[in-house]
């Protein structure tokens, strides 16, 4: 489940290109946090902190405290803008979430256990989707779903009913979504099967005289 962040922020007294850009260039992203009722309001946060926090956390749906001064939101990133180029991160938005109020979010899926149709039928998974949409509240957002592939033979698949949702969890998807399927390996084509039937011609050596 979603474990909480904390972390510092600062008003932004400025905004637009330049300002953005002088927020980046002393080590902040500039954000804004909205929803929740209440009107949007401009920020920024300290790159390093924020990166750093992020990386010891696996999960894809972090809930994070934010303190500016003597106040405190919980809020979600709903979209977080990269630089094509440099691949910095250059704008944040943060959605404001009550933590008694449930939320939509998108949840990863992972394998979990090798197919018996892998070790001995020579299939190969295939994932349509490596996630699913729930509901829950903010508290109880998993940071992934198991699909147990451990009985999958070839020829079967696994749909989104199938998984194992936690307690409080509820699935926005179509129950019948296909999220990953068993097919065989690589197929044996008509033009490579006709070629193994082919023999080698024999090739005979003309003697002397018969030259």
């Amino acid at each position: 489940m979603s474990d909480t962040m904390t972390i510092e922020v600062q008003p932004r007294q400025e905004t637009g290109k330049n300002a953005n850009r002088r927020s980046r260039a002393a080590g902040k992203i500039p954000a804004v946090v909205y929803g929740g009722g209440r009107e949007s309001v401009a920020i920024e946060v300290h790159r390093k902190t924020l990166l750093d926090m992020m990386k010891g956390h696996s999960g894809e749906n972090p809930i994070f405290l934010l303190k500016l001064g003597d106040k405190e939101r919980h809020a979600m990133i709903r979209n977080m803008e990269v630089d094509p180029v440099s691949r910095q991160v250059i704008h944040i938005d943060f959605q404001r979430v009550l933590m008694d109020q449930k939320v939509r979010v998108a949840v990863p899926v992972e394998v979990v256990g090798t197919a018996v149709g892998v070790k001995t039928e020579g299939g190969m998974l295939d994932f349509v989707t490596r996630e699913i949409h729930v509901e829950c509240l903010p508290g109880d957002i998993p940071k992934h779903v198991e699909a147990d592939v451990t009985n999958l033979h070839v020829g079967q698949h696994v749909e989104a009913k199938d998984l194992q949702l936690p307690q409080g969890v509820t699935l926005l998807d179509d129950p019948d979504k296909v999220i990953l399927s068993l097919s065989h390996g690589r197929l044996e084509t008509e033009a490579e099967a006709a070629g193994a039937d082919r023999t080698e011609p024999e090739v005979i050596k003309k003697t002397k005289g018969e030259e």
